[in-house]
């Protein structure tokens, strides 16, 4: 029997880049973390399986490289709403995939979050293709009820992966918690999965932190609802202070009219100097609003990563993991993260409790065990055992 023919509909990002890098063994240097797509290159590799990319992305392309497929399209026009346009948006992508999996003769969709709707894609029943969704963020907003669209959407989404889906990899404990709830705790095969990073990226944090002045580091997306002006107003509180923003978004040009000589805005950074940002920072700030779809929210991870005290949103499902390491604060509130900015920086003992706790829960996200690409095997192992015995 041939090996699997897998569809992966990752969500934005530039893949063909990726894929150029992975040919030719290396990592992706715009990335911190080793990418997804990466790992679904390697695995198809390792199977002997053909895999076929589709991907939202600025920078349209195709190629078509021996068993790789890979399709970058544009970027969704009405992923910040209105809300009815969304949904229809959503809905027509993910009849793209259902159409796309059929050209590629695919027995296996693995859908990530921001893909399309999920509950379009029973239709690949019919076709007896197999689906694979890869949950990276939360289904609604954490502290936030869904309206009343939300709610049917969310119904519709319960009876698919009740129903229509065999196995479902995810990264924390927030999105299980929703799938229970949307398919009234029926019995699920969850493949769970964690960040991954090269181990050498992140030497042992020396005892003492950097020289003054004190380094406060934003790393992300630049939009509202990723918490990046409250951090700006809390800022503006704080004396002996740097900030340093790295990142692109829609708010970016907002973002750097306020930038000074304390409040430095670099957008994008590659790989080599976001580590050389995490070096050089004090502490990393993380404070996603509540009205954001988290993921795991990697940052937080790799401040942890770089033997630095991180301030999160309580928001960020990463919080769970890392307890102890992290100071979990409640969102949308720019006086707590001043208050906590200010204590790391005048108390040396607070700041010790945290920065000596980083590497009690490094080690989690060196483990091939916890990969995406490990939990990605198990799940086709779940759902197309034959296949993966060719």
């Amino acid at each position: 029997m041939r090996p699997p023919r897998i569809l992966y509909a990752a969500g934005e990002g530039d893949i063909l880049g990726t894929y150029r890098h992975w040919k030719s063994r290396e990592d992706d240097p715009t990335q911190v973390s080793m990418t997804y797509s990466g790992q679904f290159f390697d695995l198809c590799e390792k199977l002997g399986g053909r895999g076929c990319v589709q991907v939202r992305c600025d920078k349209p392309g195709k190629l078509r490289d021996g068993k790789f497929v890979i399709r970058q399209k544009r970027l969704p026009r009405f992923r910040n709403g209105p809300g009815v346009l969304y949904h229809m948006e959503q809905t027509i992508a993910a009849l793209g995939i259902v159409f796309m999996a059929l050209r590629c003769r695919a027995d296996v969709v693995v859908a990530a979050s921001g893909a399309s709707h999920w509950f379009p894609l029973g239709l690949l029943r019919l076709f007896g293709v197999k689906v694979v969704p890869a949950l990276h963020c939360v289904l609604w907003p954490k502290f936030r009820k869904p309206g009343r669209v939300g709610r049917l959407v969310n119904w519709l989404d319960g009876v698919f992966f009740a129903r229509f889906v065999g196995a479902i990899l995810s990264a924390s404990t927030d999105i299980d918690g929703q799938l229970a709830d949307i398919t009234n705790h029926r019995p699920l095969n969850i493949f769970s999965f964690m960040p991954s990073y090269r181990r050498e990226l992140f030497p042992p944090a020396v005892d003492a932190p950097p020289a003054p002045p004190f380094r406060v580091l934003y790393a992300g997306r630049i939009e509202r609802e990723k918490g990046v002006f409250d951090l700006l107003e809390a800022s503006r509180t704080l004396e002996g202070v740097e900030f340093d923003f790295c990142g692109t978004g829609s708010a970016l040009d907002e973002l750097k009219s306020h930038a000074s000589g304390t409040f430095r805005v670099h957008g994008h950074c590659d790989r080599p100097t976001m580590v050389g940002m995490f070096q050089r920072c004090h502490a990393v700030v993380v404070p996603t609003r509540s009205e954001f779809v988290e993921g795991f929210n990697q940052v937080v991870a790799e401040g942890i990563l770089a033997g630095r005290p991180v301030i999160a949103s309580m928001v960020c499902p990463a919080v769970r993991y890392l307890a102890g390491a992290v100071i979990s604060v409640a969102p949308d509130d720019p006086a707590v993260y001043a208050t906590q900015i200010r204590r790391l920086a005048t108390d040396p003992a607070y700041y010790e409790r945290y920065r000596s706790r980083c590497g009690d829960v490094q080690n989690q996200f060196f483990e091939p065990r916890r990969a995406w690409g490990t939990a990605l095997e198990s799940a086709l192992r779940k759902v197309v055992p034959k296949r993966m015995e060719a």
